[in-house]
């Protein structure tokens, strides 16, 4: 049996690989806390922990920020305290005034 591609018929089949643009494939993220050997999160370096938060005050998804499942569950018990202790708004300062 022919595929279409080969009998002329229909568009060309594409790898899989190949991203749905033609784009290269995006690298795999990595977790930033397996990397730098992070046995607990800390509640109070809001430095590392603000780089999880998005724009609109929302935590970010794995997916998103690449870490993996265990310290995306520590991650966000982490943050909740910080917002719980007010360290951390729940909403972002561009909402806040209205």
């Amino acid at each position: 049996m022919q595929r279409r591609s080969e009998t002329g018929q229909g568009a060309p089949r594409r790898d899989r690989r190949e991203g749905s643009r033609g784009e290269r494939p995006t690298r795999r993220k990595i977790c930033h806390f397996c990397h730098d050997h992070v046995r607990e999160i800390d509640y109070k370096d809001d430095k590392r922990l603000k780089r999880y938060i998005s724009d609109r005050g929302k935590i970010e998804h794995r997916r998103t920020t690449g870490t993996c499942a265990t310290h995306h569950r520590h991650l966000s018990d982490a943050l909740k305290q910080e917002r719980y202790i007010q360290l951390l708004p729940y909403t972002p300062e561009h909402m806040r005034g209205m």
